[in-house]
């Protein structure tokens, strides 16, 4: 496994990170394909095996129950100190006023919340899980500021927002002395590249890492259009809004994608995966695991180097896409 620094910072992180939104409760969140626990221990202890010491959940996966998942199973299967646990907060948690969102609020009560359910003293990263129009980003920032000066947080990160609420974000906490954002969590993979236009040139300029989520498309990039579906590909309305199966320029990607596989012997998540790689300035892409072997499926990605050649092949095909997942 290779490590790297999450951004211009200090903290070291596998170039891989374990995302837990799978780990949950099927009764008790949107999901119906997510493992419970006893399924999702051995992805976890594999992932550890593997060198993999990220890993990303949030407080609203399956409504707090992959935190608890994660923090049982890291507890049971690591030190503290070797890993670095991210998690998220701005999602709904229960109905009423400051149930969900980033005012002070709901940022004090939040991170306490998910301490107590990943039975830990402090969180590596904490991340703003959207953007929250209702609340000014002063107040969010001197919030999430305030969290890492209690101990409570090591870093704070961002996810999903427009490059220029992200830009305003970094400016305040410039401004007022506060703590800076080290990572941006976005929706980046060879079927939706929209963050190459401005999110991913600012985070070059700023020093921030780039941890993007759905790096493999929800597995479209990993079988033909054509293919038997999945539960997942079934049931998920979250994933199934972001792409369109029916587009040729979609089809043409993982055209591309199937032929390099085949042509290097190697799976097609390897493929998808060593594209993202090698794309700066990507730290670690989340990979979603629910099987132990598509942990060593990613994990050989490591080792694929791509040609030029190759990589114009993969983004030639490429169509401009409707913006998602900000909101």
């Amino acid at each position: 496994m290779d490590y790297v620094r999450l951004g211009s910072s200090g903290l070291q992180v596998s170039r891989l990170c374990l995302g837990c939104m799978g780990f949950g409760d099927a009764e008790r969140w949107i999901h119906k394909w997510v493992l419970d626990e006893d399924a999702s221990r051995p992805v976890i202890r594999k992932a550890l095996e593997l060198g993999i010491n990220f890993f990303d959940t949030a407080n609203v996966y399956s409504i707090g129950a992959s935190e608890e998942i994660l923090g049982r199973a890291l507890k049971d299967f690591a030190r503290r100190d070797e890993v670095v646990i991210a998690t998220k907060l701005h999602g709904r948690m229960r109905d009423g006023p400051n149930g969900a969102g980033l005012s002070r609020k709901a940022i004090m009560s939040e991170i306490d919340h998910s301490l107590r359910r990943l039975d830990t003293d402090y969180v590596d990263l904490y991340q703003i899980h959207r953007w929250d129009e209702g609340t000014p980003i002063e107040e969010t920032m001197e919030a999430l500021h305030d969290v890492v000066k209690a101990g409570k947080a090591r870093y704070i990160g961002a996810s999903a927002m427009w490059a220029w609420q992200f830009q305003k974000a970094l400016h305040v906490a410039e401004q007022h002395g506060w703590t800076r954002f080290v990572s941006m969590q976005d929706h980046l993979n060879l079927l939706y590249r929209e963050e190459e236009r401005e999110m991913l040139p600012l985070c070059r300029a700023e020093g921030i890492g780039v941890i993007p989520y759905s790096p493999l498309a929800s597995g479209r990039l990993t079988r033909d259009f054509t293919a038997e579906s999945t539960l997942r590909s079934e049931t998920d309305q979250i994933a199934r809004s972001k792409y369109d199966a029916s587009a040729d320029a979609d089809a043409l990607v993982v055209q591309e994608v199937a032929r390099i596989a085949q042509e290097r012997g190697v799976p097609r998540a390897q493929i998808a995966l060593a594209w993202l790689l090698q794309k700066s300035p990507v730290t670690a892409p989340i990979i979603g695991a629910t099987r132990t072997g598509h942990l060593d499926d990613a994990v050989g990605a490591l080792s694929v180097t791509l040609t030029p050649d190759e990589v114009t092949a993969l983004e030639a095909p490429y169509m401009p896409h409707r913006i998602v997942g900000h909101v």
